[in-house]
Parts: C-alpha cells; structure tokens; sequence
C-alpha cells in the first residue's frame, strides 16, 4: 500500500482550533489599542484647541476668544486659508478638526470675549472610545471616565501632567 502525503482531517481541524484560539485572545487587545490611540489623539485635539484659542485670543484681542472650531480653521475641511488670516477664519487648527470629528471622536468649542470652553466625545462609547475630554481657560485637560461632556465645568478630573 502506498502512503498518501498531506494532513488529514483532523490535523488540519486542530490547526484552525488553534488559529481561532489565538485570534480570540489578539482581537479584545486590539480593540482596547485602538480605543487607547483615539483616547490619546482626543486628548492632543483638546490641547491643539487650548493652544489655537489662547492664539486668537492674542491676534484679535477686541474679538476675545473664537466662537467656534470652525471661526479657528480655514473654513472648511479641504478649504485653503486665506492670506492673511481673519477673525473669522484664523486658520489656527487643520479643516478636519474645525469639521468638529476626528479619530473617533467628536469636538465642539464655545468662546465669548473672556472665557471659552473645549471639549471631545466618543462618537460612539466603548467603541471608538471610553472617557470623554475637556477644558476651560486654564488649559488643562479633565476627563469624566464615562459618559458624555456637553460642555466643561471644571469639576472634572484632571489629566495627570497636564
């Protein structure tokens, strides 16, 4: 008799047990990755916004702080800034932040003459991302652990190193 080369049936179940073994482990980790690298990039959006608000604030001190992202960009997502910038299109943030959403998240800012208000939301919690971020005029960036931020008070937990 002639021996047939190849796995048999059996080998062959026992590889793609394994397979999915090691794929059940793998994917929770990088899901909780993706969600920690949106997590980072909102906070780093909040601190762009803290930055590009204190800057306006400086360049049209008779204005206050921006209204809103969109007076902080160029205008619109694939909008080229104007030359020289203006009040009401600063060109101090890139037109995708201005559009309010970015790396699962989305963003809104309110300013009046003396104070202004930043802050960032999971567009979709426990997927795209688990805490929620903002900040007042100090700078510094809080976050509520869960939930959604409407606006910031500034009772909120700090961002350590912030």
């Amino acid at each position: 008799m002639q021996r047939q080369k190849g796995f048999s049936l059996i080998e062959l179940l026992i590889v793609v047990a394994i397979i999915l073994i090691i794929a059940a482990i793998a994917i929770p980790n990088l899901l909780r990755a993706r969600i920690a690298a949106n997590e980072a990039s909102a906070v780093a959006s909040v601190r762009t916004i803290n930055t590009a608000m204190i800057s306006y604030y400086s360049s049209y001190p008779s204005v206050g702080f921006a209204a809103n992202l969109i007076t902080l960009g160029p205008g619109g997502v694939s909008s080229a800034c104007p030359t020289p910038p203006t009040s009401t299109t600063a060109c101090l943030i890139d037109g995708q932040l201005a559009s309010g959403t970015k790396s699962g998240y989305t963003f809104s800012a309110a300013g009046t003459s003396g104070n202004y208000a930043a802050w960032g939301t999971p567009i979709s919690p426990n997927s795209t991302g688990v805490r929620s971020f903002c900040s007042i005029a100090d700078a510094v960036v809080r976050f509520v652990a869960s939930g959604t931020i409407s606006t910031c008070a500034g009772t909120e937990t700090p961002l350590q190193g912030s």
